[in-house]
């Protein structure tokens, strides 16, 4: 029996399945069942006594639904008197949520932070989370990776060579100038102004886009309102080439795929769970394994 446990959540089963494929073990036994209310049940069914446990829950839609469930996981661990418990979070709800933009809201990513280290969670691994500075709110030890490098690979051989790489708006400037360092390719930044909570409008493009294929890089696709608009931004200013599109975490929500239609190539991981079959899916099993080795 290995010094660890490695549960399944509910959100992505097939990923905590390719981790332990990875580590070459089992996953450990357990039932999740649901009252006819939605209340959840979380069974272990195996010990966890003095061992190390990871729990593979990613927090995607619906957010609250499996965000309960890792916290009533975490809760039979410590009850079960596992030595650590230990989230696998590789898309973590809430990051956006890391501050106030009016005076009387909650702000949500330290809400959640609380609620994980009340239930018994040491340590947290989390895969380009939306808000860097959401570690901040924790006082656990956060493993915060990346998957540029992977989707990068990914698409090195996919790219003209005269590409560039383009950030649709100053907030995703870092990741997407790592993107471009690990591609050598040049970077065009996006600005834009939020008209509401699901619109945006782009205001100008700073780089030069005329008749270049365009790799358009954001860390998550929600609805999808933002790379369609960058998308229809770019062939505004000459993009009439590709543009591929490339996320962390493909969530497709609403009528995302609709919007996308005009885009080449979209690369997503499966730190979300992907039934869509137009997409190219960037596992990173080997990086989360990889980081269990680590914790």
């Amino acid at each position: 029996m290995p010094d660890f446990a490695l549960f399944a959540g509910s959100a992505n089963p097939q990923l905590a399945q390719a981790i332990a494929d990875r580590l070459g073990v089992q996953l450990a036994c357990c039932e999740v069942q649901r009252f006819p209310d939605g209340e959840v049940s979380v069974e272990l069914t195996e010990s966890v006594r003095r061992r190390d446990v990871f729990i593979v829950q990613p927090t995607s839609p619906p957010v609250d639904r499996h965000l309960v469930e890792l916290l009533a996981f975490a809760d039979a661990c410590r009850r079960a008197s596992a030595e650590r418990v230990i989230a696998v979070v590789p898309y973590f709800g809430y990051s956006r949520s890391d501050k106030r933009v009016r005076r009387r809201q909650p702000i949500g990513a330290a809400m959640v932070a609380s609620l994980f280290q009340a239930v018994g969670i040491a340590h947290l691994v989390v895969v380009d989370i939306h808000t860097p500075q959401t570690e901040g709110f924790f006082t656990i030890p956060v493993e915060s990776l990346t998957a540029i490098p992977l989707l990068a690979g990914a698409l090195r051989d996919r790219l003209p060579r005269d590409a560039v790489v383009v950030s649709p708006d100053a907030g995703r400037v870092a990741s997407t100038t790592a993107f471009a360092n690990e591609l050598e390719l040049p970077v065009v930044v996006l600005h834009k102004k939020r008209e509401s909570a699901r619109q945006t409008t782009v205001t100008h493009i700073v780089g030069d886009v005329e008749g270049r294929a365009c790799l358009l890089i954001d860390d998550m696709i929600s609805t999808g309102g933002t790379i369609a608009e960058s998308i229809a931004a770019l062939r505004e200013h000459g993009a009439n080439r590709e543009i591929f599109v490339a996320a962390t975490h493909g969530l497709f929500l609403e009528n995302a795929r609709e919007k996308l239609h005009d885009a080449t190539e979209i690369f997503v991981t499966d730190s979300v769970a992907q039934s869509w079959d137009r997409v190219n899916v960037v596992s990173i099993a080997g990086l989360l394994a990889d980081a269990i080795q680590r914790v």
